[in-house]
């Protein structure tokens, strides 16, 4: 996710309390959809495309404090 961003990323994990909880939450919905994807997890389609969306919604989160501190 956001490779031109790589340096700052980890930085802003390191140093931004709340960069650092968006990115853990995004991460961890990434792989409760993939589990749940692959059958691993009980789930249904609707819950699988609710946490897509919250998981677009965390991205776009994430990229806006990117461009924020980018622009620092």
């Amino acid at each position: 996710m956001f490779p031109e961003y790589r340096e700052l990323i980890t930085k802003l994990k390191t140093t931004d309390r709340h960069f650092s909880h968006l990115f853990d939450k995004h991460n961890n919905l990434d792989a409760k959809i993939l589990r749940m994807e692959d059958h691993n997890e009980p789930s249904t389609p609707e819950e699988i495309e609710t946490l897509k969306k919250e998981k677009l919604l965390l991205k776009d989160q994430i990229y806006a404090v990117l461009k924020k501190a980018s622009a620092a």
